[in-house]
């Protein structure tokens, strides 16, 4: 093996390139190597011997290479069977150039380095080679692109004599994009095209080195930047979201009419005998569940949860199929919803509207006083629920919060409510003890103008513990039927779709650790690995002053959930079956739920074939794609609304906590207006900041002044950049970080400083507040909400 020069040494280069050197060549050799020997091959100098054997540790502890007796090292068989391996994954690209690739399921995200990204962009599907395992997890090289992004971007136009170019709004997509004719000898832009413009480019050509550009054809002129709706439409133009379904689709919805003719009747079981309310939140645009639960004389419960029957009106191969099937889900913004199916259905025929009758799927269980099943099946049927009911409404109803106002249909029920309380919280009493995690994190609510439609306000949506409980009422009943279906479907051997939650990320889970050091709460990351602990410490957390924070920082080492047609499980849930079955009018994999069910209930033949095993396998794949674009064009829709709301604050001044720290600054989280502010490293103070091996916190070089996620902080709003969606503070001189006496503090981090030297010099000393041997380094809406787990 050559031996690298003095500049590409293990223990001078980068950390990534010095592992890489380091498991190169023992990968080389089929013996193991003496350390010594690895120093001299490697031309690693006498003065810097022990960094090498500091790094051989490190590596020998990640498992990268096996430590042997006699300083002898060789490489791990994971890293034998790692290295080289090609896998395929979505790349997801920082503004700062490097990425990571995500190969689905339980694997571990894949680490690129900007050299290694070759001309995939930001968003591609590509194909990445395994090359190490480094501090930063496993990292590689992208080898080829299997599928470009969607072509797509948007930004701002410029415009220079005969040239012009688009800078794209997101710093991940590489730029800037070069715009090109549409045709030979055509127009770049239309004549009255500004410089300066909001516009959207489709990519022409991509690049094929690092070092390349975009070129791309100017799709639309938008307007002025920053203006509610231009930007609004940028990113659902950008996203390729369009408004109106395809006319196709429409024509098959509305052809069914405005109600369920008396032929679709037949053969299905008569429920309007169950008066089934609704309960919603009260903006909801569909209602695609009714329940009703009543108590036995012995105590024992029985409940019926309705679901519409979409798959009725939604074929395979249909114009309705094929739309609902590209959009995978409804998308909802402040101002408006964008329904996965037309409103003729979705607003309509399929939404259980009180007085009118509907079809669908009920699940149908049976539970003892303690509320375990003893007996479940699904029923074709069709209802006629008697009232369209409100959380606010049903939670006043119930007594649980005198605040909403008072609902006469909900009060009219109040006894039945009552018996669907009493199940629900024994449901969730029986979840919550099998290890379900339950954490309890804030969502925005944007306030409109109703005259204009204007961002006004954005407020914590309201977290009243009444309103609270009659969420959970409904949850706890849906949870209940996607569990019943799930086992139902594992019961007959049909496939479908299924919804999986990997656990944890031990990584992050360790830096998760570290922070509950900290605060001396002992916490064990192999704990994580048993939803039950997990549980249990959840549960330790409900009176810490610092609960929010450490839900947020354990919601950051979850991965989230996909869907699968293998039944993998669902961690968070604790559960060994899931499925979605609850919500067929917003989401695409309850419809392959309800078409697998109706199948085996009407006695067909179920297609087990590779090929049908396949289309489930895509249809999987990009359900999971559409909700994570759903999820991040409405928190994107948010963070846009949260920036105009802040563009009147200017100079105003807050008190916040710190709930992040990244390369350029930290963010601090305001409760009212509730937004996120970034104080970048210049505006923390007069001192050069970085960020400490755990992430936690940033510490100034000359001062030693320390701030940490869950300080308090005192900011000022300095800018409000529109484009990128973001809000600017500069931090406040005043020791406005923590309630925590200085001197307290500054032995709190003593003590903290002490522990990271004594886990370097020996890993086996537990740190501070952790048992030894484990210590380790370190948003929808309503509606949304509700059912989305």
């Amino acid at each position: 093996m050559r031996s690298p020069s003095r500049g590409d040494s293990p223990t001078t280069g980068s950390g990534a390139r010095r592992r890489e050197a380091v498991v190169d060549l023992l990968s080389s050799f089929k013996r193991a190597l003496h350390a010594n020997e690895i120093a001299e091959r490697l031309g690693v100098e006498p003065s810097r011997y022990t960094k090498l054997q500091r790094l051989l540790e490190e590596l020998s502890t990640e498992g990268s290479i096996v430590a042997l007796p006699g300083q002898r090292f060789r490489v791990s068989r994971q890293q034998v069977e790692a290295r080289g391996a090609e896998r395929e994954g979505t790349l997801t690209v920082h503004p700062r150039g490097f990425g990571f690739v995500s190969l689905g399921g339980a694997a571990e995200d894949v680490y690129i380095s900007p050299e290694a990204m070759g001309g995939a962009l930001h968003g591609d599907t590509v194909a990445v080679r395994i090359a190490t395992r480094s501090r930063r997890g496993v990292e590689g090289e992208i080898v080829r692109v299997v599928k470009r992004r969607h072509a797509r971007v948007a930004g701002v136009l410029r415009r220079r004599g005969r040239s012009a170019w688009l800078e794209p709004d997101d710093g991940r997509v590489r730029g800037p994009i070069v715009i090109v004719p549409r045709e030979p000898g055509g127009p770049l832009a239309p004549p009255d095209a500004e410089d300066g413009a909001a516009a959207v480019v489709s990519i022409a050509r991509f690049p094929d080195l690092p070092d390349e550009n975009p070129e791309g054809v100017l799709e639309a002129v938008l307007g002025t930047p920053g203006d509610p709706n231009v930007e609004v439409a940028k990113i659902l133009m950008r996203e390729g979201i369009e408004e109106e379904h395809p006319k196709e689709a429409i024509a098959e919805a509305e052809a069914f009419g405005g109600e369920v003719p008396a032929e679709a009747l037949e053969g299905r079981t008569d429920l309007t005998h169950l008066p089934m309310p609704t309960i919603d939140p009260e903006d909801a645009r569909d209602h695609d569940d009714a329940v009703w639960v009543i108590r036995e004389d012995d105590g024992s419960y029985r409940a019926w949860i309705a679901i519409a029957d979409v798959s009725h009106y939604v074929r395979p191969g249909s114009a309705l199929d094929q739309a609902a099937l590209g959009r995978g889900n409804s998308i909802y913004l402040p101002d408006r919803a964008i329904p996965m199916l037309p409103r003729a259905l979705s607003s309509n025929l399929c939404s259980l509207l009180p007085g009118v009758i509907r079809l669908c799927l009920c699940v149908e269980v049976e539970l003892d006083p303690t509320a375990t099943v003893r007996r479940a099946r699904v029923i074709e049927g069709y209802i006629r629920s008697i009232a369209k009911l409100t959380y606010p409404g049903v939670a006043r109803a119930l007594g649980f919060t005198p605040d909403p106002p008072r609902s006469p249909e909900a009060e009219a029920l109040r006894n039945d409510l009552q018996v669907m309380w009493d199940l629900a919280r024994l449901l969730r009493g029986r979840r919550m003890r099998r290890g379900a995690l339950d954490l309890d994190l804030p969502e925005a609510k944007v306030v409109l103008d109703p005259s204009t439609g204007a961002p006004v306000d954005v407020q914590k949506r309201s977290h009243d513990p009444g309103v609270a409980k009659a969420y959970q009422l409904i949850e706890e009943l849906m949870l209940l039927a996607n569990e019943t279906c799930a086992q139902f479907v594992v019961d007959q051997g049909i496939p479908t779709v299924f919804r999986y939650h990997a656990p944890p990320d031990q990584a992050k889970l360790e830096r998760f650790a570290t922070m509950c050091g900290e605060l001396g709460l002992a916490f064990d990351p192999e704990d994580a690995a048993d939803p039950k602990r997990l549980s249990s410490f959840l549960r330790k957390l409900d009176a810490h002053p610092q609960k929010q924070v450490l839900h947020m920082l354990l919601l950051r080492a979850m991965k989230q959930a996909v869907y699968d047609v293998a039944n993998v499980g669902h961690f968070g849930l604790a559960s060994s079956a899931y499925l979605h079955f609850t919500s067929p009018i917003r989401r695409y994999p309850d419809i392959t739920a309800h078409r697998a069910i109706r199948a085996v209930l009407r006695g067909e033949r179920v297609d087990r074939s590779e090929a049908a095993l396949e289309r489930l396998r895509e249809a999987a794949i990009l359900a999971s794609e559409r909700e994570r674009k759903a999820m991040e064009v409405e928190r994107e829709v948010v963070d846009l609304h949260r920036a105009l709301v802040m563009r009147s604050r200017l100079g105003d001044t807050f008190e916040g906590t710190v709930t992040g720290i990244v390369g350029t600054g930290v963010y601090v989280n305001i409760e009212d207006p509730f937004v996120d502010v970034l104080v970048r490293m210049e505006s923390l103070g007069p001192d050069d900041y970085e960020i400490d091996d755990e992430g936690l916190r940033v510490i100034g070089r000359r001062s030693g002044d320390r701030i940490a996620i869950g300080d308090a902080m005192l900011v000022q709003i300095e800018d409000v950049a529109i484009l990128r969606r973001t809000i600017y503070g500069r931090r406040l001189a005043g020791d406005a970080m923590s309630d925590e006496p200085k001197p307290r503090r500054q032995r709190r981090d003593a003590d903290a400083r002490t522990t990271r030297r004594v886990k370097a010099s020996k890993s086996t000393k537990p740190a501070k507040g952790m048992k030894a041997g484990k210590g380790g380094k370190g948003g929808k809406s309503a509606k949304g909400r509700k059912k989305q787990r």
